[in-house]
């Protein structure tokens, strides 16, 4: 259920045993990798799935479709639905660790966008994501504006002004604006 937030979270995908495709290709992964098999995730558009093999004989399985092994077919379909395009190689090769924990945190954040009231739960993916060592600058942006959205003013307004710092250098509009937004943030404790 992709409306469920339990469906990103990996304790209960196992206590479950349902979750979310990059959730259980995650739990494949590490059940393959402690048997010695070559796997990986691969990252296809709005669907994981695991690869096995080098990738001249390649071979990806959906776990979500209960582990059937995918034609070429089959991942054009996945990928068509998901973002009106084609596979390309680069869809193909493995993912690094750390896109794929990126990429879940990424799933728990949309989730609790769509529900203003879990800022909480999106405040924490956010800082999650920003331990990560690397991630996108906006996030900062983003770790900003909850910190305001939920009454914390002058953390907010801090955070606005390091990532206007940041982006001061290639964005200066943006960084101004930015830091108008911390004024603003600051004049609510008033």
């Amino acid at each position: 259920d992709y409306q469920r937030l339990e469906s990103s979270l990996l304790h209960k995908v196992l206590r479950r045993r349902r979750g979310l495709p990059i959730l259980l290709s995650v739990v494949w992964i590490e059940v393959a990798r402690r048997a010695g098999a070559p796997v990986y995730g691969v990252a296809l558009p709005g669907h994981f799935v695991v690869g096995f093999g080098a990738r001249e004989e390649q071979v990806l399985t959906d776990p979500f479709a209960g582990g059937r092994i995918l034609t070429g077919e089959d991942a054009e379909e996945l990928v068509a639905g998901a973002s009106g395009g084609t596979v390309t190689p680069s869809m193909l090769t493995p993912t690094d660790p750390l896109n794929i924990v990126l990429r879940i945190l990424n799933n728990i954040r949309a989730w609790a966008a769509a529900r203003p009231e879990r800022s909480d739960v999106a405040l924490w993916a956010v800082e999650l994501s920003l331990l990560l060592p690397a991630h996108p600058a906006r996030l900062r942006y983003e770790r900003a504006q909850l910190l305001v959205q939920r009454g914390d003013f002058l953390a907010g307004a801090a955070e606005l002004e390091s990532y206007a710092d940041v982006v001061t250098a290639v964005e200066p509009t943006t960084a101004d604006r930015v830091r108008d937004q911390a004024r603003a943030a600051r004049a609510m404790l008033n």
